[in-house]
């Protein structure tokens, strides 16, 4: 039974996902949103003041790793813990990232210095 703090419940709709029903996962994701959403501005933070990622394109990123995810949720607690270290893997992807292209741009203007 759905309890007042947990509508409609993200733990009977994450096993309904994991179970392979994809409109569960349409039912899910407006309901923990928010949760995300301030999980990725937790996240973002810890981070210097001009990140370039936005706490919403954060959540999206994380959304389409998700839906990918081979995971047997448990619950709800284990379904916000996953997404949090995801949300802070796609912060070290996204730095990763720009490291390179950073590096590639000082390659490109001084050809003569090696990485």
């Amino acid at each position: 039974m759905d309890s007042p703090r947990d509508p409609p419940s993200v733990t009977r709709l994450l096993k309904q996902w994991s179970d392979g029903n994809k409109q569960a996962l349409d039912q899910l994701m407006p309901v923990v949103y928010d949760q995300l959403h301030k999980l990725a501005s937790r996240c973002l933070r810890a981070e210097r003041p001009d990140h370039t990622l936005q706490p919403t394109a954060l959540v999206h990123e994380a959304y389409l790793r998700l839906v990918d995810a081979d995971v047997t949720w448990q619950d709800r607690a284990h379904f916000f813990a996953v997404s949090a270290r995801l949300l802070r893997r796609i912060l070290v992807d996204h730095a990763k990232t720009s490291k390179r292209k950073n590096a590639a741009q000082v390659l490109k203007r001084f050809p003569w210095m090696k990485p």
